[in-house]
């Protein structure tokens, strides 16, 4: 088992990380019943596609002598109202390194690889924007 959720009534869960212990709260949005207090379901999906992006890229970055520290990823989620499901996500990589042609093209590669880009339903739309120093 990897995770234990819990329900908390009015709309909210907890997530146990069995190996860690570490926990994640997650709220029904407002504009679904919920009080928009800790981020949704939908929002951890479009969440785990930008931190496993920059984990992938961390990994092959290691390989190239490249510290990623301080790389950020903007995730912007778009939801479709029928049925209610993610439309699209929007993620841009603002890297925080300069790097050369060859080593972006090996990083950008890496991170269009990362399983959660790869586990994500072909009609979510995603696009990628890597801003590089």
């Amino acid at each position: 088992m990897t995770s234990l959720v819990t329900y908390l009534g009015e709309l909210r869960t907890t997530s146990t990380h069995l190996q860690s212990g570490t926990q994640i709260l997650s709220d029904a949005p407002t504009d679904n019943h919920g009080r928009g207090e800790a981020f949704s379901p939908t929002d951890l999906v479009a969440n785990s596609l930008g931190t496993c992006m920059v984990s992938i890229m961390a990994i092959k970055s290691k390989d190239l002598s490249v510290d990623l520290i301080g790389t950020t990823v903007e995730i912007t989620k778009i939801m479709q109202s029928e049925p209610r499901k993610i439309a699209k996500i929007i993620a841009t990589l603002n890297m925080s390194v300069a790097a050369d042609d060859k080593t972006k093209t090996i990083l950008e590669r890496a991170a269009m690889t990362c399983p959660v880009f790869l586990s994500l339903h072909p009609d979510i739309e995603k696009e990628i924007t890597f801003n590089w120093k």
